[in-house]
């Protein structure tokens, strides 16, 4: 069986090893905790727990991550390379001391960047507004004009006309047009200090928007001073990304950083599921049976075996039991397809092991073609050699690599490569001559599969001692359709009368059973046989399934041809397009059909397994084990090789 068999872990200990245990816990990954009974005290809540604010902590650093990103001209040559590392080792690379100091240096730059784009856009703005009034060369409202008084401002080009003619009535008004946009105009005035009550109503009247000036210099010298300002703040900002490029190797210290405050997040949240006393603390938890013992090897290399108490005990029924499947590296990949439909409840059987091997054909049969398998094979062989994924990147890349040896074989039975045809003895089966062939061995896959499943669900419900369920679900539908075949197989291929009728009758016989058995099994015998004759009713999904694997056919052809056509194409271009472009050309277009090949024989696939194979025994509805773990942002957690058992 495929899902972890689960036990209940508890355990006791001093106060002072809580962070240990726990430290233990999240680096092997392997318990999942549940919220302990108050045996000790009253259990704290997560905002009780006298810890350090990590949340704030981990935002200063996903700040200061960011500002060197993004600022640093260094750090685009930085790139953040995944690792793997085991939780130890992420804690020992974790100096807290020299790390604050880092940051704190970093935060401090990014005060002054934030400063000098302050003071920048402060500048920018004044640089818009004196380069309007740089051409006056008078201080306006200068002290030492005791009856005259200067006044700028600025009026709408539409009130021009009014405003020129009403100021030219009051003698020795003086006003000078400084500059001219195309909705306002900017203007000088001079004028008598004992015309300001005349003035005032005509500069109401037309809208002038009076502009104050503090300053003691001429806008010209004004407009001058901000150019140097500004060329001064250049300066200042070059060199403060000068001093960030200084910083730019620490962005993966920053990242193991913030990898571990993400480690003690979690820890701390998980603090608040245990019971603790002044002395004591209390945890519980589910655990694979089968990884106890590399739990406790792990524990005892950091705690003495006497300082802890721990209790394991079979889970009780009716409990909610989490679900952890475990299969071998190669079907372990394909775990993800039974995790996208649902996970088997604790007990149920485990699809992934049945469902590989039919996966695997359909998915080679689909895509069919030697060069996309080759293709998918040195990617993924490329990608698991150089690259560190996160796990559920890992997963998948191990099941395209897995997937990259059907899809050859079936290249080479159909003979494709690239949609090109292979040398003989190839093909094995021709997509243009043996259609036929190629359609009946997809329903023939398809009736395996089929049967299978019907089987899988007959001993199932056998070890239920459920033997009439049995009957009438499983066996007796094996009955039928084995019926059916050997009278198709007795009548058109073999001629053969007997071999027809013992078809028919074992197909009658089981398809009775069907019917009488829910008789037997309902108080209401009306009822019961109402319900028979409806669940033999089902024979025309078994139809429906059966012209489902067509598809295998379908796309397997599909592929091929196109990849044919696009080869066609090219080859048709004159030679000069053909060695330039053409090759652009051909690559994109294999590109795109290798996508939609591997797209569609992914999602058929699945739906294959989805509806006409996991209907037939998979109920599902379980929940997904969940541990104490760590984000594994930037790092890969990896377990501790135990050296001492």
């Amino acid at each position: 069986m495929a899902v972890s068999q689960m036990e209940k872990l508890s355990i006791i200990g001093p106060i002072e090893l809580k962070e240990t245990v726990l430290q233990v816990m999240q680096g092997m990954r392997n318990i999942e905790l549940l919220h302990t009974e108050n045996k000790l005290s009253e259990r704290a809540s997560e905002e009780d727990l006298p810890k350090t604010n990590y949340q704030s902590l981990l935002r200063r650093v996903q700040e200061g991550t960011a500002f060197l990103q993004r600022y640093s001209k260094d750090s685009e040559q930085t790139v953040l390379k995944r690792k793997e590392m085991t939780l130890d080792e992420l804690e020992e690379s974790y100096e807290e001391e020299e790390f604050l100091q880092t940051l704190s240096e970093i935060e401090t730059l990014k005060d002054q960047y934030a400063d000098l784009k302050k003071t920048r856009k402060e500048l920018q703005f004044k640089e818009q507004e004196f380069s309007r009034w740089q051409y006056l060369d008078v201080v306006p409202k200068n002290s030492t004009l005791q009856d005259t008084e200067m006044i700028i401002g600025v009026l709408n080009n539409s009130n021009q006309e009014l405003f020129e003619s009403s100021v030219r009535e009051i003698p020795g008004f003086y006003f000078e047009e400084v500059y001219s946009s195309p909705h306002h105009l900017y203007y000088f005035l001079l004028f008598l200090k004992d015309d300001l009550k005349k003035v005032s109503p005509i500069l109401n009247k037309v809208g002038f928007k009076i502009t104050p000036y503090p300053y003691k210099v001429t806008p010209k010298e004004k407009y001058a001073e901000i150019k140097r300002d500004q060329k001064e703040l250049q300066e200042k900002e070059v060199a403060l990304k000068k001093q960030l490029s200084q910083y730019a190797g620490e962005l993966e210290q920053l990242a193991l950083g913030e990898e571990m405050i993400l480690a003690l997040i979690r820890r701390q949240k998980a603090e608040t599921l245990m019971a603790t006393s002044e002395n004591l603390f209390d945890i519980d938890g589910w655990i694979p049976t089968a990884e106890k013992e590399s739990f406790l090897t792990a524990l005892y290399e950091k705690v003495e075996k006497d300082s802890l108490v721990i209790e394991f005990t079979e889970p009780v029924k009716g409990e909610d039991i989490p679900v952890k499947l475990s299969n071998n590296p190669i079907v372990a990949p394909f775990e993800m397809l039974t995790e996208m439909y649902s996970l088997p409840k604790y007990g149920e059987v485990d699809p992934t092991p049945l469902m590989t091997p039919f996966y695997m054909v359909f998915f080679g049969m689909m895509v069919a073609d030697f060069g996309y398998g080759l293709i998918m094979l040195v990617a993924t062989l490329i990608a698991k050699r150089f690259f560190v994924f996160k796990r559920s990147m890992t997963r998948f890349v191990n099941f395209f690599f897995i997937l990259s040896f059907p899809t050859m074989i079936w290249g080479l039975i159909y003979g494709s490569f690239f949609g090109a045809s292979l040398p003989k003895p190839f093909p094995l089966l021709s997509t243009t001559e043996d259609v036929n062939t190629i359609l009946l061995m997809s329903v023939v896959f398809g009736f395996i599969q089929i049967m299978f499943g019907l089987i899988v669900n007959s001993v199932l419900l056998v070890r239920q001692k459920e033997y009439l369920n049995a009957v009438k679900d499983g066996f007796a539908w094996q009955g039928i359709l084995m019926g059916i075949v050997i009278a198709l197989v007795g009548k058109m291929l073999l001629s053969s009368n007997t071999l027809f009728y013992i078809g028919v009758v074992v197909a009658i016989l089981c398809g009775l059973s069907i019917i009488f058995i829910p008789v037997f099994q309902s108080a209401s015998k009306l009822k019961g046989l109402a319900k028979g004759v409806y669940g033999l009713y089902g024979i025309t999904s078994y139809i429906g399934d059966l012209v489902s694997y067509t598809r295998l056919m379908a796309l397997g052809i599909s592929g091929g041809s196109i990849a044919a056509a696009f080869n066609m194409l090219v080859g048709y271009m004159p030679p000069i397009a053909r060695f330039s472009f053409g090759i652009i050309l051909i690559v994109a277009l294999q590109a795109l059909n290798l996508f939609l090949s591997l797209l569609s024989a992914y999602v058929h696939g699945a739906r294959l397994q989805y509806v006409e194979f996991f209907g037939k025994f998979f109920t599902g509805g379980g929940r997904a084990f969940t541990p104490l773990d760590t984000e594994e942002k930037y790092v890969n957690i990896k377990e501790k090789k135990n050296v001492r058992k």
